[in-house]
């Protein structure tokens, strides 16, 4: 059995380069994406507490870790470029992509609340 990694590339089950370390390394694909995506956004959309930092952060490292995969493969599809990325190079992506995109939702969600919260 064998796994395709990217355009020519593939992974023979069993033995050095096993299944196992492409799970690993789409796992750990999936943790760097979810943080990185979080706190790159921390960088152009800045909390006013710690306490709006913390929830941002934990809110953008879990939904990339939870839609990162599905974020991944409908992102690369789009592009058209599914057959020239890996597995944790899309995973990666995905889940950068979905972190990054919570982390600006629940930011600009915060501001607004705030602004209309004054004027009641």
């Amino acid at each position: 059995m064998s796994v395709r990694l990217a355009k020519g590339v593939r992974l023979l089950a069993g033995g050095h380069g096993s299944i196992m370390d492409l799970e690993m390394w789409i796992y750990l694909a999936k943790i760097a994406g979810a943080l990185a995506g979080a706190l790159i956004s921390l960088v152009y959309l800045l909390p006013h507490t710690h306490r709006e930092a913390s929830s941002r952060f934990f809110i953008g490292v879990v939904s990339g870790l939870v839609f990162g995969g599905a974020v991944g493969t409908a992102l690369a599809e789009r592009f058209g470029i599914v057959g020239m990325l890996s597995a944790p190079e899309q995973m990666l992506m995905g889940s950068a992509a979905a972190s990054l995109s919570a982390w600006w939702v629940l930011g600009a969600l915060s501001r607004i609340a705030q602004r209309f919260g004054r004027g009641w």
